[in-house]
């Protein structure tokens, strides 16, 4: 499952049974109560038997973390306490909103739909990029943003296989 987080919305993708293309599944509307959202991504983590969430995390471009990353981290507390033992990987989501807008303005997309499919869009983005990394283990390491998320409130990079 790939999670593009957002303070109002939250994109939902999957991916298909063999783990090689992502699909958007729904947008996620809210404001000021995690708890809705984070029951719902627990109702479609047992729908579609999911293994592994992976959410999007905001870094800035030259790498260093800011208030959007805080906020993601308390999103993925709260996702870790509902989701148990399921593993959880923070990805590099830099620049996933811009191919997102990208794809919707080559497909003739009118901006006032953008706005309902943007974080799906940018969802299906994340949760690609990382199945296509692990397919080519060449480039899984420190450089494709991966960090697990430890449900002890730390991320670690990984290169271990799975």
């Amino acid at each position: 499952m790939g999670i593009d987080y957002g303070d109002a919305r939250i994109g939902i993708a999957i991916s298909d049974p063999f783990g090689w293309t992502a699909q958007p599944v729904e947008t996620i509307k809210w404001k000021n109560n995690i708890i809705y959202p984070v029951e719902r991504i627990r109702n479609l983590v047992e729908k579609y038997d999911v293994k592994k969430i992976i959410v999007g995390y905001p870094r800035n471009m030259n790498g260093t973390l800011g208030q959007r990353a805080i906020k993601t981290d308390r999103f993925i507390e709260y996702l870790a306490a509902a989701a148990g033992d399921l593993e959880i990987i923070k990805w590099d989501e830099r620049l996933s909103t811009v191919a997102a807008n990208k794809i919707l303005n080559e497909t003739g997309v009118k901006s006032a739909r953008k706005k309902k499919t943007i974080d799906l869009i940018a969802a299906t983005y994340i949760l690609q990029g990382y199945l296509d990394s692990m397919r080519n283990d060449s480039t899984r390491n420190k450089e494709n943003g991966e960090m697990k998320y430890d449900n002890a409130k730390n991320a670690s990079t990984s290169g271990e296989k799975e």
